[in-house]
């Protein structure tokens, strides 16, 4: 199991929300691209990116951002915020990164999943958002009728090898992932790898995933507790790793 460092973009800088809302934002650095090498520096493994503004608008909105942070760094970076189309899913791909995650998309068209697959591999990645295990869209503002699992099965029998599921309930509020949610999602997917977000704030956290047991989670997305100082990364890595 791999820890992720989270990076989410609004107005060009590093900020957290608090369970997604836009309005309860806080700033953490005004240098997304310092940001992501400090991550490095510590021992990150891989990085996790998310454009708020493009989540919110439909469409990216750091791109050059993103590329520049992607130049910068020699460990694997996912990006997610509104992609929609296959030319921005393209564009990311000619700049280097490793998977790019789609959300809305994939729940408004998940027919067009498989095609993407068929051209890009690997780097097609679903974004799962849900609270009360209902699936959430365009930056967490509309909640579906949509069950989380049943859009994890669709998504794996499109070809799509990793999901990342964040429970939008707890993300940010540093008190703990939804484990249960999180083993019946690895449980209803063995054929993909998950990654979890949302909540995952301490050591102690990341030892309750593991002992999910399930072979097919892969890694745990960080964020605000790093940013805050609640945990290390280096503290985060070494609960990952035991046993």
């Amino acid at each position: 199991m791999i820890i992720l460092p989270a990076i989410d973009l609004k107005d060009g800088r590093c900020v957290r929300l608090r369970q997604g809302r836009a309005e309860d934002v806080t700033v953490y650095s005004d240098d997304p691209v310092a940001q992501a090498r400090t991550w490095q520096e510590q021992g990150a493994e891989q990085l996790h990116l998310v454009d708020l503004d493009g989540a919110f608008s439909g469409e990216p909105k750091h791109a050059e951002v993103i590329a520049r942070i992607i130049a910068e760094l020699h460990i694997p970076v996912e990006v997610g915020g509104g992609l929609r189309t296959d030319e921005q899913i393209a564009r990311l791909v000619e700049v280097g990164v490793t998977r790019a995650i789609l959300g809305t998309r994939a729940l408004e068209r998940v027919e067009t999943l498989r095609p993407l697959v068929d051209r890009f591999g690997e780097v097609i990645t679903v974004g799962i958002d849900a609270r009360d295990g209902f699936v959430q869209v365009k930056g967490w503002v509309e909640t579906t009728a949509i069950r989380a699992i049943d859009l994890a099965r669709r998504v794996e029998d499109a070809g799509v090898r990793t999901i990342i599921y964040t429970d939008t309930a707890t993300d940010g509020m540093l008190g703990g992932p939804n484990i249960g949610a999180m083993a019946q999602l690895c449980e209803a997917v063995p054929g993909c790898r998950v990654i979890a977000s949302g909540g995952v704030s301490a050591p102690e956290h990341v030892r309750a995933l593991r002992a999910i047991g399930a072979p097919n989670l892969f890694g745990a997305i960080v964020g605000k507790a790093l940013y805050d100082g609640k945990t290390t990364l280096a503290a985060m890595m070494a609960a990952a790793r035991e046993g």
